[in-house]
């Protein structure tokens, strides 16, 4: 796919991993949507940063626990810019809790913001498209997704299930909506972490550094290139998924 002119959605496309994705977009000529839940700030800063270098952007919100405002998302967006093409689903929480302490509201919080969310906006979009236009969906999923432990295990669960999801979407969509994730490691501290717990686990890993956004977003340029690629997971963890 060509990307310059085409639109973007990134949902958490405000902070963290989700802006610097919405950037790089925005670098090769889309234009942007940029989702946000609570935070507008940031929102309205991102969409600064990229019409200050000539792009063009709006800032959205939408409560993604709510499944109409997933679906309404992707409608204000095609009215804004009269055509979508591409769903980076990047939003999403990342709370702990092992077997013995996640509650019913963990499960469901993780549950409807890491994998509802993301299904009913992919079908929002499908919809959108059709069957005649070239479209792709890109999944952020977690590496460890494909390698659980007993901890974080509603985020994990959800993660593994998006990445399910990403191989029937792929399969339901083809040929013209290519549906593929990336499934990054240590690229940003998770909350309650910083910089220093990165660098210590670092250590244990083949690549013995930390990645940054800008590796996940190089991921996320290669699959929108690609006319070929879908169904597949791409790891961007410098070999700690091994």
């Amino acid at each position: 796919m060509e990307i310059k002119g085409k639109v973007a959605i990134v949902t958490g496309g405000a902070v963290r991993l989700g802006q610097a994705l919405a950037l790089a977009l925005a670098e090769r000529g889309a234009r942007l949507v940029i989702h946000y839940g609570s935070s507008a700030g940031a929102a309205q800063e991102t969409v600064g940063q990229i019409k200050a270098m000539g792009g063009d952007a709006v800032a959205i919100q939408a409560d993604l626990r709510q499944t109409t405002e997933a679906q309404s998302l992707v409608a204000r967006a095609a009215e804004h810019f009269g055509q979508l093409d591409i769903l980076v689903n990047s939003a999403a929480i990342f709370k702990p809790g092992d077997w013995s302490d996640t509650t019913e509201a963990d499960w469901d919080e993780h549950i409807t913001i890491n994998l509802k969310a993301p299904f009913f906006l992919s079908q929002a979009l499908a919809a959108h498209v059709g069957r005649e236009r070239r479209a792709h969906i890109i999944n952020i999923a977690d590496w460890r997704a494909a390698r659980p432990n007993a901890h974080y295990i509603a985020y994990t669960l959800t993660k593994a299930a998006l990445i399910t999801m990403t191989q029937s979407l792929a399969q339901a969509l083809a040929p013209n909506i290519q549906v593929n994730a990336i499934a990054p490691g240590l690229i940003l501290p998770p909350p309650g972490k910083d910089q220093a717990d990165l660098d210590r686990m670092a250590e244990k890993i083949p690549a013995r550094r930390i990645g940054s956004p800008a590796e996940v977003a190089k991921a996320l340029l290669f699959l929108l290139d690609s006319d070929f690629v879908t169904g597949d997971v791409i790891p961007v963890t410098g070999g700690e998924h091994l």
